[in-house]
Order: C-alpha cells, then sequence, then structure tokens
C-alpha cells in the first residue's frame, strides 16, 4: 500500500447521559495527524456511544501463519485459485486462547492468503500483515448457505455466507494494516459473469442477488475493526447487527463507484458504535444506520471520517423500531451522490430522533441533505409503519457548491422537524420542502426553505465565522 493512515497517540472517548444537553457533554481531544500529505485537527466532540472508546490495540500472537500464494497486482495466479488457505487459518482461529490473535504474514515474495468463509469465534482476532492480502474465494459453491443457492439471481436472495463471519463472537476483531479483498469484480470460477455482473443482473430483473458480504457480523458484542483495508466486497462490506459495542477505527473501505450495494459499515439494531478515522470510497452508502423490525439503534458516534463516491451517510431505509442519540461529527463528503441523508417510507418507518450533524464539509455532491420519507426503493403492500423525522439538528455544516436540498416530511402527523445552526449553501442550491417544522439559528442560515406546510421560526445571524473546509477534504488512502 502506498499510503496509510498515521495514527499518533492513543486517545478515548466517553459521552453524555442520554437525555443530557449536548452543551454538558464530556469532550474529546486528539491529536494532529497526518495523511497522504495533509493535516487534519481533530477537534473536540460531544459522543453519544456511552462507552468510553480508546485506539484499539493488537492482541499478542497466539498464532502465526505465513503465506503460500504471491499477489501480482492484486491478482493470484489463475492456477493457485483451488490452493485454499481456509483449513489452516480456521483450525488456528479455533484453537487460539481469547484475548490472542492469528496473525497472517508474509513470507519473502509470498505475501497471499486465499479463503471461502472463515468464522470467528469470541475472543480471537484475525490480524492481516502490512503487505499481506487475503482474498476471498471466487468459487460460488464455497460460500452457499444451501446447495447451489450462492451465485445465483432469483427472487428470494440471502444465499450466500459472508467471508468472515461472526454469530455470539464477543470481544473479537479484525485488524490490520494489511488487507482483505472480496474480488467483487474478478470472474467467478467457471463462469463469464462477476459478483457485481450479477448485482447488476438483480436489478435490471427486479430480482435479488446471492453475493457474499466480506463480513457479517451478529450479536457480536465489544468487536473491533482496526486499522484493516476492506476492497471490492461482492455486496456489503461490512454488516453488524444486534450487538452492543462495536468500534471501527481507521478503516480503509474502496470499492468502484459503478459496483451496486456495496455499503460502507452497517451497523443494524445496535448500539454503543464508534466509527472513527475511516475513508469510505463505495459504490453504495459509505454508511447505513438501519433499525428493522423490533430492535431499535441506538447510542451512536461517527466522528472524524472522510467519504468520497457513495450514497452518503445514511439512517434507513429501515426506521421502524427506531434510531435516536446518533452524532456525526468532523466529516468531509467528497463527489458523493448523496450527503446526509435519512430515509424511510410508509412500509418501514419509524421515529429518527435525536441526530446531531456538527462540523461537516460537503462539495461535488447531488443531494447534500436529502431527507426522504418517501423512499422508492421496496416499499411493501402494508403502508402502515409511518416516518417521522424529528430534533434533527445540523450545526456548523457548509456545502460549497449547491446540489439538491431536500426536506420532506410525510404528511401532517408525521412531520419532518430539523434545527439549522450555522449552516451554509454555496451555489445555487434547489431546495423543496413539505410538512416540516424548521428553526433557524442562532448561527447564520444563508437559505430559505419554503413549501406546502412549512413552517420557519428563529432568527439566524446575518455573518459566519465560516470553516476551513478546504483542509478537510484529503486524498483517498491509496490501496493495492
Amino acid at each position: 500500500m502506498a499510503s496509510r493512515l498515521g495514527l499518533i497517540s492513543p486517545m478515548s472517548f466517553s459521552r453524555r447521559p442520554a437525555n443530557a444537553s449536548i452543551a454538558h457533554a464530556v469532550a474529546l481531544s486528539l491529536p494532529w495527524f497526518s495523511l497522504a500529505g495533509g493535516l487534519c485537527l481533530a477537534q473536540a466532540t460531544f459522543a453519544q456511544d456511552t462507552r468510553t472508546v480508546s485506539e484499539p490495540v493488537a492482541p499478542a500472537t497466539c498464532t502465526k501463519l505465513t503465506a503460500h500464494l504471491i499477489s501480482n497486482k492484486g491478482a493470484l495466479n489463475e492456477t493457485d485459485e483451488s490452493r485454499l488457505d481456509t483449513a489452516r487459518i480456521q483450525q488456528a482461529i479455533d484453537s487460539c486462547p481469547a484475548r490472542k490473535a492469528v496473525e497472517l504474514a508474509s513470507d519473502s515474495e509470498r505475501n497471499a492468503f486465499l479463503s471461502a468463509p472463515l468464522q470467528l469465534p469470541s475472543g480471537v482476532t484475525l490480524v492481516v500483515d502490512k503487505g499481506v492480502t487475503l482474498f476471498g474465494s471466487r468459487n460460488p459453491r464455497d460460500y452457499d448457505v444451501s446447495p447451489g443457492s450462492c451465485g445465483i439471481v432469483n427472487e428470494k436472495g440471502h444465499g450466500c455466507k459472508a467471508i468472515i463471519n461472526g454469530t455470539h463472537a464477543e470481544n473479537a476483531g479484525v485488524m490490520g494494516p494489511g488487507t482483505i479483498d472480496g474480488r467483487g469484480g474478478a470472474k467467478l470460477l467457471g463462469a463469464k459473469v462477476s459478483w457485481w455482473d450479477l448485482a447488476q443482473q438483480a436489478k435490471v430483473t427486479n430480482k435479488n442477488q446471492n453475493c457474499p458480504r466480506l463480513l457479517i457480523l451478529t450479536r457480536c458484542n465489544n468487536f473491533t475493526l482496526y486499522n484493516i483495508t476492506l476492497t471490492n466486497s461482492p455486496n456489503f462490506h461490512v454488516s453488524y447487527n444486534l450487538g452492543n459495542g462495536f468500534t471501527a477505527w481507521g478503516v480503509i473501505i474502496d470499492s468502484p463507484k459503478t459496483a451496486r450495494n456495496t455499503d460502507g459499515i452497517d451497523p443494524a439494531n445496535s448500539t454503543n458504535v464508534t466509527i472513527t478515522h475511516c475513508f469510505i470510497h463505495t459504490g453504495d452508502d459509505q454508511i447505513a444506520i438501519k433499525a428493522g423490525g423490533t430492535v431499535p439503534s441506538t447510542d451512536m458516534s461517527i466522528v472524524h471520517n472522510h467519504f468520497y463516491t457513495g450514497h452518503g451517510m445514511s439512517i434507513g431505509s429501515e426506521t421502524d423500531s427506531g434510531a435516536n442519540h446518533i452524532l456525526v461529527e468532523d466529516l468531509s463528503i467528497d463527489g458523493a451522490d448523496n450527503g446526509i441523508r435519512i430515509k424511510s417510507n410508509s412500509s418501514r418507518g419509524g421515529l429518527v430522533e435525536d441526530v446531531k450533524y456538527e462540523d461537516v464539509c460537503i462539495r461535488d455532491t447531488k443531494n447534500p441533505i436529502y431527507m426522504d420519507t418517501n423512499y422508492s426503493a421496496s416499499v411493501g403492500k402494508e403502508r402502515n409503519k409511518l416516518p417521522t423525522f424529528q430534533n434533527i439538528t445540523l450545526h456548523n455544516v457548509h456545502i460549497l457548491d449547491g446540489g439538491k436540498i431536500t426536506l420532506d416530511g410525510y404528511d401532517p402527523a408525521h412531520r419532518l422537524q430539523m434545527n439549522f445552526d450555522d449552516v451554509t449553501i454555496g451555489g445555487t442550491p434547489k431546495i423543496s420542502a413539505v410538512h416540516a417544522d424548521f428553526v433557524l439559528g442562532p448561527g447564520p442560515v444563508n437559505f430559505q426553505a419554503s413549501g406546502d406546510d412549512v413552517h420557519v421560526t428563529g432568527k439566524p445571524r446575518k455573518k459566519s465565522k465560516g470553516n476551513a473546509c478546504a483542509s478537510k477534504f484529503v486524498p483517498m488512502p491509496v490501496t493495492p
């Protein structure tokens, strides 16, 4: 890897009580750090995660495995595609004691591992060394949930295991500084299509793809991703579900803009989540906080991150169990389709509240602010779960070059309620709003939102102190 995130010293942060004012939050002080030639000052923040979160440290190694394969410009020789390392990696993981790590290391020019799905147990961390790549198999049969279920397009979907799986794997983790490559754009063995081709076929035929994700983590309390590069996932990169305690620190996620459904990190029905110092370039949501079913998503801190192409910082589309106590702070969004986005509809809607966006810079983004209560994707037949977005606060948010601003409540009884404080938009934005209540100020707001059933109060200042957005837009780190 040509460049890599530099984290200088450990730090930690904690959050204020859930019902306290943000003014009484516990502040976070971060050191200067450098990246790709630019300097960023990590400023004080207010965490919603109830934990005290510190920079992770890799556990001591229980077993060190050396590579048998060679990665040549991010690819393996065709003759090596059957030389799976799955059994020896899994055996090392299964025999590793808690609070220890299995380390994947290079051996001279041998720098690659090839694996079918792996299962992480509690207490064990998988570490991929610098310069080492763990490749996912290109054989769909390796991922089958049932015979022949993976690598096809059908009505059902969900036919594939992930490359790395965890169920009730508490205090486990995946760490770098190496790379995990899902090879989403490479042709499947014995086929003329890639995983991403299947995703596109599913779109045009209105069916479901059966493609593996890089990580699926279910009920994995206190799980850690640290200093790892995740690239070219066939589907979502990271799915974290029904857990309490998830930290992603210094993670680089890199998949092409054209790769469908390659979400970066999706925490769902979980609490106490921190995603920080990450760089995410994808073909779908950089982060999507999901809250379907009966378990809410709550107490999350998304701080000190950089987004590039993708579908933005999203909440939804499933919000029927509720999402609340969420902070997004110190974020740059550069070249995405969407920026700050909350999405739901009448078949999967619920209450989204107490969401704060602080110190956000957005440029070259089609929809910089997108409050969408009529999200069109997958509207169910029953329309009895109506979305309400309230107590949504934007402070010190700056959009450099216009775009489309959508601020839509669902109906007069399920309104959008937002506070804009020091929010500025350059260029000539197109703004639409309906069924909404807006409070402006006390900081400046340089735009007006009007529409059917829209009420605006507040007296914002005319002049802004400005935001040093130029220093926030740093280059995406170079990946293998």
